[in-house]
């Protein structure tokens, strides 16, 4: 959700540094990092992680692509949402948002969006797994928030992370051979020069963490 495009220091295919150093990619690799990065984006992962979870989580019931469309609506397609209004009004260039000193606002949309899901799961007797997913993803949140206070973490590749590894968890181990689709994600951010590979890594492993929550169901 951070970052600048990845232009090439002369026009032409080679490698340059973005103003924050990090390293540019030539304009084939470039080309598609950005169709990954924008195909794998956090509202495309959560509408289909928070399907899948939810689905598991109900048992195979359908009810649970409810619960888990909720869930992908609260925690993707709203913030997402927020976003483009946000550009509409001239306020960010895209939905990178280049200077993390702005991006407060679009974690406060999210946490207030979450919660509100949740509530409304609580309410409605939602199946637990896919409230616990709810939950873990408010923390998460409330993980990369603090950390961008001080240092511009990943959010796509955290996102990209905690969706394979709740699917792990409430539906197969298995899913972990989705994690090259986490990979993927990580590697088109620093391509694009979004990122270095420490912040992909710590977005990733933040990511991961919210499994944890499991622990205590």
């Amino acid at each position: 959700m951070t970052g600048t495009t990845a232009p090439t220091t002369d026009g032409a295919p080679g490698r340059g540094t973005t103003d924050e150093g990090i390293p540019t990619t030539s304009a084939r690799t470039a080309s598609v990092a950005r169709t990954v990065t924008d195909v794998l984006q956090p509202r495309n992962v959560l509408l289909a992680g928070m399907l899948g979870i939810g689905l598991a989580a109900a048992g195979g019931d359908w009810t649970g692509l409810l619960w888990g469309f909720l869930g992908a609506l609260c925690a993707g397609l709203i913030p997402a949402g927020y976003i483009e209004w946000e550009r509409g009004r001239g306020t960010w260039g895209d939905r990178h948002v280049v200077d993390r000193t702005k991006r407060a606002p679009i974690f406060f949309v999210i946490l207030g969006s979450i919660g509100t899901g949740s509530v409304v799961m609580v309410l409605g007797s939602a199946p637990t797994g896919i409230l616990v997913a709810m939950l873990a993803l408010w923390v998460m949140t409330i993980g990369l928030l603090a950390v961008n206070t001080v240092w511009k973490i990943s959010v796509d590749s955290a996102v990209a992370s905690a969706a394979v590894s709740l699917l792990a968890v409430v539906h197969s181990p298995w899913w972990i051979a989705a994690y090259a689709l986490t990979a993927a994600v990580c590697w088109s951010r620093v391509a694009l020069g979004y990122h270095t590979v420490a912040q992909t890594l710590a977005g990733a492993g933040l990511g991961a963490a919210t499994t944890v929550a499991y622990v205590f169901v």
